[in-house]
């Protein structure tokens, strides 16, 4: 696909996000929009973003659960920038969001970390964690600019990743002395997501791709194979994908996470 062609996607993409609006997937009316030219729009979405005074402080990763890949047609994970504006850390576990901009968001509670040096290309979760300087639970809030959620790849891709905001908890320090039993207790602790005090679902550390630290070293990998990427450095923020499905959320509601043998502090927040 040709620079104008991405460049014309970028501006629908824009128009969207901005204008709070529909869109039909780019890929039902150019077939040959694939995965590779998602990520050529993105960069360009961001490109733009950086230029009016947009600041990148991180990275999310989507579709990293296997168990959701089905539900929603999508195969494989993919990854976006978040930002300064985008990015809401919770004071003492709590938190409130307004959506009011936002397009059918629903929200994810996953594993957050930040990042003390780049991330190293290795499948060893214990290896992984000697770059992270602290884990956090977190929720992320994504949207779909594509009515009833109904994408490809490439479309969710070029869409910000479907990114909306991230609200994160308490940060929880990794040092040599619990580095090993974090890497342990990832694949295995249970996530345990609730709405007003009602438990609506139970996952697991594994469910992303094996595991939250696995799902880092996987973008790692991701951003060293794509030319246009810039690597991970130091102070990024890192969310690694959703451990259960994605709820829709609506104004009043109150969500609750907890984070079992993780032993994180969950948060509560307020959707407003």
């Amino acid at each position: 696909m040709n620079a104008r062609e991405l460049a014309e996607i970028a501006d629908q993409l824009v128009a969207a996000y901005d204008g709070s609006s529909s869109l039909t997937p780019i890929t039902a009316a150019r077939p040959g929009f694939d995965v590779a030219d998602a990520y050529a729009v993105l960069a360009e979405i961001e490109a733009r973003r950086c230029r009016e005074g947009w600041h990148p402080v991180g990275r999310k990763i989507g579709f990293t659960n296997r168990t959701i890949w089905p539900r929603y047609g999508v195969y494989e994970p993919m990854w976006a920038r978040i930002w300064a504006h985008t990015v809401h850390h919770a004071s003492e576990g709590r938190a409130s969001l307004p959506i009011a901009s936002f397009v059918r968001p629903r929200l994810e509670p996953e594993v957050v970390f930040k990042l003390r040096g780049p991330v190293p290309l290795t499948d060893d979760a214990r290896v992984v964690l000697r770059s992270v300087e602290w884990i956090a639970a977190g929720f992320e809030v994504v949207q779909s600019h594509f009515i009833d959620w109904k994408f490809k790849a490439p479309d969710c891709t070029a869409a910000f990743g479907l990114h909306a905001a991230l609200v994160v908890g308490t940060p929880s320090p990794v040092t040599d002395a619990n580095r090993d039993l974090i890497a342990a207790t990832l694949p295995t602790f249970a996530a345990t997501l609730a709405r007003d005090q009602v438990i609506v679902e139970r996952g697991i550390g594994a469910n992303v791709l094996d595991s939250p630290a696995l799902a880092l070293g996987h973008l790692a990998r991701i951003v060293a194979a794509q030319p246009r990427a810039p690597a991970l450095t130091a102070n990024e923020i890192v969310t690694t994908g959703t451990l259960t499905d994605a709820w829709p959320i609506a104004r009043g509601e109150t969500w609750t996470s907890d984070y079992g043998a993780l032993g994180l502090d969950g948060i509560e927040l307020r959707i407003e």
